[in-house]
């Protein structure tokens, strides 16, 4: 008899929480209009789901300007935050903590005359904001683009905080060869860590792995990856009604595991029609 299993780490980290819950209280609050700049995380249906209730989204401060703008978990520029706080009748950062940890680091290594390195992705969100608290950083998503960088006496590191450890130890191996003094700050989200080795550990045994999550979601994604890599017949959905009977036929163990921007009520419902799909 076939049967479900989730991740033992899986679902909406502490960020991702903590902001829906900010802009729920800013729905519930009386506050007015309520805008979020950009996607207020990596969950087209989450997204969708509070336009719906009033939380529109806009990707400049000037379309918010009267009303209260919520600031999207991956974080701003300081520019794009003065221009809001002057625009609108309120702001509510609900930047992660743990990215504003990236920030404060690449601001301190900057300060201290280190040529900064972000290891991430060039253009997602996080970055750019980053990007912005460290004039003159620069970004490498692979070893080879930390051997094609020029040589430094000094470079400090921070990382976008849904990289793989993985990724960090092959750049930093990289960088030692052009550099004289290298600083590493591994800003890496716990919760991505915990996230990755579950899906490991889970994909090693799994017949079948089913990841739920935004296809814009770079956490997401990751894991796809990282479950594919051990278990082939590995599908990533954005909801239950993504799922095909088909994919469960004959198997014995189906693990499931989910982003970082995956609440858990989406979880469930994935869980659920599986577990109609199998039979049980």
């Amino acid at each position: 008899m076939a049967r479900v299993e989730v991740a033992r780490e899986a679902g909406a980290c502490y960020g991702v929480e903590r902001a829906l819950e900010m802009t729920e209280h800013a729905l519930e609050g009386g506050q007015g209009r309520v805008r979020t700049l950009g996607p207020l995380i990596h969950n087209p249906r989450v997204v969708e789901s509070l336009g719906t209730r009033g939380a529109s989204v806009v990707e400049d401060p000037r379309e918010a300007a009267g009303s209260a703008l919520v600031l999207r978990t991956h974080g701003v520029t300081p520019a794009i935050e003065a221009e809001a706080r002057e625009l609108c009748s309120s702001v509510i950062d609900a930047t992660c903590p743990f990215v504003k940890k990236v920030h404060r680091a690449a601001e301190r290594l900057a300060a201290e005359g280190y040529r900064v390195v972000i290891v991430g992705e060039a253009g997602h969100p996080e970055v750019t904001a980053t990007l912005a608290h460290a004039p003159g950083a620069v970004v490498v998503g692979t070893a080879e683009e930390a051997l094609a960088l020029p040589r430094a006496r000094k470079t400090g590191v921070v990382v976008q905080t849904t990289q793989s450890a993985a990724l960090l130890a092959e750049v930093v191996t990289a960088l030692l060869a052009r550099t004289e003094e290298l600083r590493v700050v591994n800003t890496i989200c716990e919760a991505t860590s915990g996230h990755q080795g579950a899906c490991a550990e889970l994909a090693a045994r799994a017949d079948v792995m089913v990841v739920i999550g935004g296809r814009n979601s770079a956490n997401t994604t990751r894991l796809a990856e990282i479950a594919r890599a051990a278990c082939p017949k590995t599908h990533h959905v954005e909801g239950a009604d993504e799922l095909e009977a088909a994919w469960f036929s004959g198997v014995g163990l189906v693990g499931v595991t989910a982003g970082a921007s995956t609440p858990s009520s989406q979880i469930r419902a994935v869980v659920s029609a599986i577990e109609s799909m199998i039979g049980e």
